[in-house]
C-alpha cells in the first residue's frame, strides 16, 4: 500500500507548516503529495512552490476544477509542473459541482460526463505534441469560432515540449458513470468517500470502463488512490467525535440540497436516512446536532482509526479491495511521524 499525502485547499489563510510537512513526508517515505482547490487557493502554486523543496515524490493535484480553466491552459499548467519537477507530476482533474461551476466560474454545469472526455482529450493533444491541436466542440471548440469569434484562430501546437507525452491524468469520480468513464480514458481514480464494503459494485463500474473499446489502461495498471483518514490512536471515539461536523458539513451542506454528490455516496452505501436527517438540521442552521446525527459506522466506513494493530489489519482490508494508494491529510510533521511506521512497512 502506498501514501499520499493530501494537503488540500486553504481555510482563510495559508496553513502553517505545510512546507515541513511536505519535505517530512518525502523523507518518512509517502510516493505523492496533492492540493486541491475549491473557490480560494487554486492548486498548482502551491503544489510548486512546495515541491520545488521535493526530490522524489509524485505532485499532484487531487483535483484541477475543470471549468476553472480551458484544457489548453490546463495542459500548459501540466506540462510546466512536469518540467519543473523532473517528471513527477500527476495531472488530477475533477467537475466540481453545480454551485461552484455557475456560480463561481460562471460556466455552464450540463453533460459533465461529455464535458471530460473532450476536455481530457485536448489536454492529450497539447502533451502528445503530434499535431495542432483542434477540437469539434461542442464544449471546447478549437478554433473558437462561435459567437463574437473574429474568424482569425487558427490551430497551434505548444511552442514547449513536454518532457512527457503521457503525464498521468487520474478523475476524482463518484457516480457510476463517472467511474465508468474514468476507466475508459484515465491513468487513475481519485476515489472521495470510498469504501472496501462496496468494492464488488466499484469493481462493476470500473469493469464497465475498461472493457469499452479504446480503454486507455487495464485494471493491471491503473491506479486507484482513496481519500481516507488515516489516524493512529488509542481513543479512537475522540477522532470519530472530531470528524463527524466535518461530515455533516459535507453530507447536509455541500452543494446543492437537490445535487449534493457527496450525500449520493453515501446514500448508496446505505445512509440514505442519516443524508435525511443531517441535511435537514445542517440546512436549517443546528449544524452540531447535525454532527451527532452522524452515525460511528458512517465515519468508520470511509475512515481506519484505532491502534496500530488494528490499523494494519485495515491497511490490508483496503489493499485487498484494490486500493493501491490511500491519501492521507496530517495537520503537523508529529502526526505525520505516527503513520512512519505504515508508510515504511
Amino acid at each position: 500500500m502506498k501514501f499520499g499525502l493530501q494537503l488540500g485547499y486553504w481555510g482563510a489563510s495559508p496553513p502553517v507548516g505545510a512546507a515541513q510537512v511536505v519535505t517530512a513526508a518525502e523523507e518518512i517515505g509517502f510516493d505523492a503529495v496533492f492540493t486541491a482547490e475549491s473557490w480560494g487557493s487554486d492548486a498548482f502554486t502551491p503544489l510548486a512552490w512546495w515541491g520545488a523543496a521535493t526530490q522524489r515524490v509524485r505532485l499532484g493535484t487531487s483535483v484541477v476544477q475543470m471549468s476553472a480553466r480551458t484544457p489548453t491552459a490546463t495542459a500548459m499548467a501540466a506540462l510546466t509542473m512536469d518540467h519543473l519537477s523532473g517528471g513527477r507530476h500527476i495531472l488530477g482533474l475533477g467537475v466540481s459541482g453545480p454551485q461552484v461551476v455557475e456560480g463561481w466560474y460562471g460556466q455552464p454545469f450540463a453533460k459533465p460526463l461529455a464535458r471530460t472526455r473532450e476536455y481530457v482529450d485536448i489536454v492529450r493533444q497539447v502533451l502528445a505534441r503530434e499535431a495542432k491541436v483542434t477540437s469539434d466542440g461542442p464544449h471546447y471548440p478549437l478554433p473558437y469560432n462561435g459567437s463574437g469569434a473574429t474568424g482569425l484562430g487558427k490551430p497551434l501546437k505548444p511552442i514547449t515540449h513536454p518532457l512527457r507525452a503521457d503525464v498521468p491524468i487520474w478523475l476524482g469520480a463518484e457516480g457510476p458513470k463517472n467511474v465508468a468513464l474514468t476507466a475508459e480514458i484515465a491513468d487513475g481514480w481519485l476515489a472521495i468517500y470510498y469504501t472496501p464494503r462496496l468494492a464488488g459494485m466499484y469493481d462493476e463500474w470500473l469493469d464497465e470502463g475498461f472493457a469499452r473499446a479504446g480503454a486507455r489502461r487495464s485494471r493491471e495498471d491503473f491506479e486507484i488512490a482513496a481519500s481516507c483518514q488515516v489516524v493512529v490512536t488509542d481513543d479512537p471515539r475522540s477522532e470519530i467525535d472530531r470528524i463527524k461536523p466535518v461530515m455533516a458539513l459535507y453530507i447536509g451542506g455541500m452543494g446543492a440540497e437537490e445535487l449534493n454528490f457527496h450525500a449520493q455516496v453515501y446514500r448508496r452505501m446505505g445512509y440514505g436516512n442519516e443524508v435525511d436527517e443531517i441535511t435537514r438540521l445542517f440546512r436549517s442552521g443546528r449544524k452540531d446536532e447535525a454532527a451527532q446525527v452522524v452515525p460511528d459506522e458512517l465515519i468508520l466506513d470511509t475512515m481506519i482509526v484505532g491502534d496500530e494493530t488494528q490499523v494494519r489489519s485495515q491497511l490490508q482490508v483496503w489493499e485487498k479491495a484494490g486500493v493501491g494508494m490511500l491519501l492521507v491529510s496530517a495537520r503537523d510533521t508529529e502526526q505525520l511521524e505516527k503513520l512512519a511506521p505504515l508508510v515504511r512497512g
